[in-house]
């Protein structure tokens, strides 16, 4: 077997490029799109579903533009990065916990904004308060480093999600992260590149009037693959872990993940009619390398119980889900205030793009579900939510399997 298909450690809930590269763990290298970014803007936005990589794609970002060149050895940046240049990176996160009401953000806020202080080495006073004082401490660094610092943000939007069933408490959470986001937008002087990532597409005008230079790639086609791996990944990366698995089945339970609305894929990965590579979920199939089952791994991990009461409750007709469409408002449109189940549906992985349409209206898109996975998943979801325990459902799902078994259609 060729060096280059070795087996390695599978990388399962590892979102520390570091440890990936210094502990032998498989890496898709995104690395180009890292350089991309850099070299050709400043402040950044990506929505993307959970346990697709985002929080260890911030983390490569850290690690780059601190300078850490040995962990990029062998990858493409590697030969395309300045690395006598070090910024002062500060990094928040709000994916740890559950925040119940607006004096706990405004705490853990501070909180981390006292860690990067100590980690920076310079001067913090929690007194200052959140706005100030990640203006205070962006100026600080930046004059200490003699380099712009650079703010990265994971889940900016898990302490508003994780209160939606409570929307004055939501609407709480907005408020206090909008004034936290503001200050990014007042201290530009000072900053090199910002990037916030996060499930939701909150409208510009509910969290970010203060920050209205925030290029949004989620649905930017140059970026399509920045999460995920593609068909090529899986057939180079993961070669040495294929032999045994369907490759086919593999495909139908876990691809089909798409953001874009046009172009072609340079790299010659596999496009859909949108245009854009399709990918799959990386939880997805590290699972299913390591057990050898084709399961809903990922959609058990953090369904919102919210939407399928949604969908039952205004009795949704859920063959819809299969084909139906959206504008790029309609997909953004995501607030404490209004709240659209296809927007939810898609933000969050149910749903994904399947073709795109130019009008002179703008672009239309067709969504779809995925792939089997989730297509299988939210069905028995769905289901259970119609017939509340778990015999019950199984009572009134076996007859329908036998007689699919026997071909009887009568």
């Amino acid at each position: 077997m060729p060096a280059h298909y070795q087996r390695l450690k599978l990388p399962i809930g590892i979102q520390t490029f570091r440890e990936i590269r210094e502990e032998g763990y498989y890496y898709v290298d995104k690395t180009p799109y890292v350089a991309q970014l850099a070299h050709s803007g400043k402040y950044y936005f990506l929505s993307r579903p959970r346990r697709f990589g985002k929080s260890l794609f911030l983390d490569t970002l850290a690690e780059a533009f601190e300078g850490n060149r040995a962990l990029f050895e062998g990858l493409h940046l590697e030969q395309h990065w300045d690395w006598d240049k070090r910024f002062p990176v500060m990094r928040i996160s709000f994916g740890a916990g559950t925040l119940q009401d607006r004096a706990q953000l405004d705490t853990a806020i501070l909180n981390q904004l006292s860690d990067n202080a100590a980690r920076l080495g310079v001067v913090h006073n929690p007194a200052d308060g959140v706005a100030y004082g990640l203006e205070q401490l962006i100026h600080r660094a930046a004059l200490k480093y003699g380099q712009r610092a650079v703010v990265l943000v994971d889940e900016y939007d898990k302490p508003i999600l994780d209160n939606l069933t409570q929307p004055d408490i939501a609407r709480a959470m907005r408020e206090g992260l909008r004034n936290l986001y503001s200050v990014l937008k007042a201290r530009d002087a000072d900053l090199k590149f910002v990037f916030l990532t996060g499930v939701s597409k909150f409208s510009k005008v509910s969290i970010f009037s203060g920050l209205n230079n925030l290029y949004d790639i989620t649905l930017s086609n140059e970026f399509a693959g920045i999460c995920g791996y593609t068909d090529a990944d899986i057939d180079t990366v993961f070669a040495a872990e294929l032999p045994g698995l369907d490759r086919d089945e593999i495909r139908r339970w876990y691809n089909g993940y798409q953001w874009g609305s046009s172009g072609s894929d340079e790299t010659g990965t596999t496009t859909n009619s949108a245009g854009s590579p399709s990918v799959y979920n990386p939880f997805d199939v590290l699972l299913l390398l390591r057990d050898r089952q084709y399961q809903a791994w990922w959609f058990e991990t953090g369904t919102p119980t919210f939407l399928v009461d949604w969908l039952k409750n205004k009795q949704y007709f859920t063959p819809q889900l299969e084909s139906s469409f959206a504008t790029a408002d309609l997909l953004s449109a995501f607030d404490v205030d209004r709240i659209r189940a296809e927007a939810m549906l898609w933000q969050t992985g149910y749903l994904t793009l399947k073709s795109s349409l130019f009008t002179p209206g703008g672009m239309i898109y067709t969504l779809g579900l995925p792939n089997q996975e989730v297509r299988s998943a939210l069905n028995q979801l769905l289901l259970d939510a119609w017939i509340p325990t778990a015999i019950e459902s199984l009572q009134a799902a076996l007859p329908l399997y036998a007689w699919i078994a026997e071909g009887n259609t009568a």
